[in-house]
Order: structure tokens, then C-alpha cells, then sequence
């Protein structure tokens, strides 16, 4: 019995190594080779792409642009503010009326001031009879001191007496004068024409001096106050236009760089720029939120393809082209980029004659077969542009 188990783990041992010795010699297939049937694995198919999905490199100039936002504010608004003391008793205009320089929009109740000229009246009454007198009375010591009847000093008392009576007349009258003054502040005049924004004072309530009443707002013309980098100001100048497109308003609206700061701000290194806006309709409102874009010019033209069409690498700008029916990865070096039409300046990397693809795709790799579809071309001359196809 243990000589037939002997004999048969050396009969077992033996179909083991042999096993081995065929799968090493190729007897049995390894994994990704020939199959059975001998044939090498198929290479990917090769990709189609349509017209809208590939590209060439177009030249042409690219204005370059600068962009600001800011609110819109009304350069024309004033405050009407109480010149004396005492009690709002009428205030004829609410917010949202317009009114006219001149219009009397309100009354300050002044009754202290009216006792007040009244005084001032009599006393200048006062001050002219003393005059009178005091003239009729030097005419007099005049006759007299001529015929000797009186002392050289008695004329000269006189005719100071005459000097002090003007003086105080000339006092009583401007006293007069500045209380009439006080007197017609009690009306309230608009300063300017324009739109009430705002009632401070309700009637009834007592006013100061300089207090706020009415604030009033000219919207005729307006003014976005944005603000710039550094980098970009000395690429604006005052007279410039811009377009401005305002929150609520469908279409953009045209103005000009009315002014630039002269210097930066502390911390934030940006520098003020406001845009002045005609607005003699009145359709736009102060405190709306603007953007201004001021489009600056190119003198020469450059090689630009869509923004979408460039992907990264290793922190290497890139595009893909088809060139010779293949895929081909390109290295690019990119410069201008115009956000409003979506493209962005190649400096060196592509010619006009590439074939760019258009977008960014997932599963690309160099040397793969690929081309552009005439069927789909020719079925799409006629439509827009739309969002490209997944590759398969």
C-alpha cells in the first residue's frame, strides 16, 4: 500500500509541472493576447465629428474691454433746509411730486420774527425823527454861530449830535432790514427743479436752523461711480464712450467717462471712474445697480479660436487638433481673451489652416483616428450652433 501511494504522488507531481510548462510555452492563452482564434485585440474605433464641432482659427482684431459696475446716482440733488426756527406749519408737496426752483413748497410758522420786525420798524421811525431833529438843530447853531451868536464849540457839539443821529438811523435800518430777512425764510422755496425723494419734516413739528426738510432730485442727468485696477486705467480717458446696461432695462444704454480719480484708494488700489448719463426721459432712477463696458480698439489682427476649445495639462494651455485623419495634442500660448464673444488670441501653436476641435471632450488621446463628417456638415450649414455631442 505505501508503494502505490508513492507511485502516485510522483504521477501527480509530474501533470503539475507539466501544466506549467505548457502555459509558459503558449499552450494557454495569457490575458489581452491572441484569443482563440489567433486574432490581436481591435484597436478604438475612429471618431466623427461634426462641423459644429470642429473649428479653424480665424484672424481678426479683438477690442479689448474694461468692465465696471457701481449705482447709479443723481449729481443733481438738494436739500432744502429751514433758515430760522419755528414751526412747520405747512408742507404742500410729498414724495414723488415734482416741483420748480422758486415754488414755495412750505411755511415755517415765524410769529416771534413778526413781533420782531415790528419792533425794528418803530425804531427806525425813532432813529429818523432824531435825525430830523438833529438837523434842524444844527441849521440853527449854523445861523447863530454866523451871526456870533454862539461859540465855535456849540456848532461842533451840534454837529456831532447830527452825525450820531444818521449812525443810528443807519443801524435801525439794517437791523430792520435782517429782520425782514428772517421773515421770508418762513416761506420754503424749492432750490432747484427736480423730483421730491424724500420728506424730513412732517407739518407741526418745530424746525432749527439748517435743518433738513425736503430732499430734491434732478434725474435729467446721472452718474455711475465705479471704480478700475490700476492696471487697466491708462487704458480709459476722460470723453470716451461706454455702453451701460442697467438693472430692469432691457437694452444697454450709451454714455461717457465724465472723469477718473487722480489717484488710488488706500487698500483696495482701485481707482474711481464715473460715467456720466444722459437721462431726459427720466426712465432711469437713481440707486440703480449698472455695468459699464468701454470698448477699446485693436490696430492689428489676431489669431483667436473659442474659448471652449482650449483645455489644460499639466498646467500646459492646450488644444486638440486633426491633423492627417488623427488626433494631435498642441501646446498653445494664449493672449487676448474677449469675454463678450467668447474667444480667446493663440499666439503660437495652431495656424489658420488647423482643424481646432471646438469643445472640450472626455476620452481623447493622441493618434487616435478621427474626421469630420460631410453628411453632418452639409445637414447643419443651415442651423445654428448648438451644445456638441458626447463622444461614444
Amino acid at each position: 500500500m505505501q508503494k502505490k501511494w508513492l507511485i502516485g504522488g510522483g504521477l501527480a507531481a509530474v501533470l503539475v509541472v507539466g501544466a506549467g510548462v505548457a502555459f509558459v510555452s503558449g499552450a494557454i492563452p495569457a490575458r489581452g493576447g491572441a484569443g482563440p482564434d489567433g486574432n490581436a485585440e481591435k484597436a478604438p474605433p475612429p471618431l466623427t465629428f461634426t462641423a459644429r464641432e470642429v473649428v479653424r482659427p480665424q484672424s481678426a482684431p479683438m477690442p479689448g474691454r474694461v468692465a465696471f459696475s457701481g449705482p447709479l446716482v443723481a449729481p443733481g440733488t438738494a436739500t432744502l433746509r429751514a433758515r430760522a426756527a419755528g414751526t412747520l406749519t405747512t408742507l404742500a408737496v410729498a414724495e414723488g411730486d415734482r416741483v420748480r426752483a422758486g415754488q414755495a413748497v412750505g411755511r415755517i410758522d415765524l410769529a416771534d420774527v413778526s413781533s420782531r420786525v415790528a419792533e425794528r420798524e418803530a425804531n427806525v421811525a425813532a432813529a429818523r425823527a432824531t435825525l430830523a431833529q438833529a438837523q434842524r438843530t444844527h441849521a440853527q447853531n449854523e445861523r447863530l454861530a454866523g451871526q456870533q451868536f454862539i461859540s465855535g464849540a456849540a456848532l461842533d457839539g451840534s454837529r456831532a449830535a447830527l452825525e450820531t443821529a444818521r449812525a443810528q438811523l443807519d443801524a435801525a435800518q439794517a437791523s430792520a432790514a435782517a429782520t425782514r430777512v428772517a421773515l421770508r425764510d418762513a416761506t420754503l422755496l424749492a432750490p432747484i427743479d427736480g423730483i421730491v425723494a424724500k420728506r424730513q419734516v412732517l407739518p407741526g413739528e418745530k424746525v432749527t436752523p439748517d435743518q433738513p426738510v425736503l430732499t430734491i432730485v434732478d434725474l435729467r442727468r446721472l452718474e455711475l461711480a465705479g471704480s478700475v485696477g490700476t492696471h487697466e486705467v491708462a487704458r480709459l480717458s476722460a470723453g470716451m464712450p461706454v455702453q451701460v446696461q442697467v438693472e430692469g432695462v432691457d437694452s444697454p444704454v450709451s454714455g461717457r467717462i465724465a472723469r477718473i480719480a487722480p489717484a488710488a484708494e488706500p487698500g483696495t488700489r482701485a481707482i474711481g471712474v464715473t460715467i456720466e448719463l444722459p437721462n431726459a426721459d427720466e426712465r432711469l432712477r437713481a440707486g440703480q445697480y449698472a455695468a459699464a463696458t468701454a470698448v477699446l480698439p485693436d490696430d492689428r489682427d489676431r489669431l483667436s479660436v473659442p474659448a471652449t476649445a482650449v483645455s489644460q495639462s499639466a498646467g500646459q494651455d492646450q488644444v486638440w487638433l486633426i491633423d492627417g485623419g488623427k488626433l494631435a495634442r498642441r501646446a498653445v500660448r494664449l493672449g487676448r481673451l474677449d469675454e463678450a464673444t467668447g474667444r480667446v488670441e493663440v499666439l503660437d501653436g495652431v495656424t489658420v489652416d488647423s482643424v481646432v476641435v471646438a469643445a472640450r471632450f472626455d476620452g481623447l488621446s493622441e493618434g487616435r483616428l478621427a474626421s469630420v463628417s460631410a453628411e453632418q456638415a452639409a445637414a447643419v450649414a443651415s442651423t445654428s450652433a448648438s451644445a456638441p455631442a458626447r463622444l461614444q
